[in-house]
């Protein structure tokens, strides 16, 4: 088991080092799909971390806004 996964992991490897190599690194339309969205994916999802960090930047360094006054009548009945 041990000698099997170990010779296919120097197949995968020889076979990327040999397309380093030629220079062809994608063979059909769907290697170059996959590859594709799979870096506009990564992208998003960089995006949408550094969103989430500049919210979080702005809201620590503005000052907090005074917050709203209540409108309306206090019910007192509802005291407990």
């Amino acid at each position: 088991m041990e000698k099997n996964i170990q010779q296919d992991f120097e197949n995968q490897f020889n076979d990327a080092v040999s397309r380093l190599q030629s220079k062809n690194l994608f063979q059909s339309d769907w290697d170059i799909a996959s590859f594709a969205v799979f870096f506009i994916f990564i992208g998003m999802v960089l995006l949408l971390v550094i969103l989430v960090l500049i919210r979080c930047c702005c809201c620590c360094c503005c000052d907090e806004k005074p917050r709203r006054q209540k409108v309306g009548i206090e019910n007192m009945g509802m005291e407990p």
